[in-house]
């Protein structure tokens, strides 16, 4: 084999390598995009997610805390709470 030869057979070998790797990266983002996690969701399925229950929020304790302030400070704002003073004398 002469110099030019062997240039060639490593170029060649670059070039499929090259190749190769282009299909390796295609496919991992062909197989990424397939298994993506989004899901079509019917309309008698959205009951489940706007359960109450399902709230991020501690609702409990929101409404504890907002009474026990109510009848703390002995005066009720807009929060729906008993009316007059906190002395329980009404």
């Amino acid at each position: 084999m002469t110099t030019t030869e062997t240039s060639i057979n490593q170029t060649e070998l670059t070039l499929k390598n090259t190749i190769k790797m282009k299909k390796a990266i295609l496919l991992v983002l062909f197989t990424a995009l397939l298994s993506s996690s989004c899901v079509t969701v019917k309309e008698y399925q959205k009951m489940n997610l706007n359960d109450p229950d399902m709230a991020l929020t501690d609702r409990k304790g929101k409404k504890f805390e907002t009474t026990f302030q109510v009848y703390r400070e002995g005066a009720s704002g807009a929060n729906g709470g008993k009316s007059g003073g906190g002395c329980g004398c009404n």
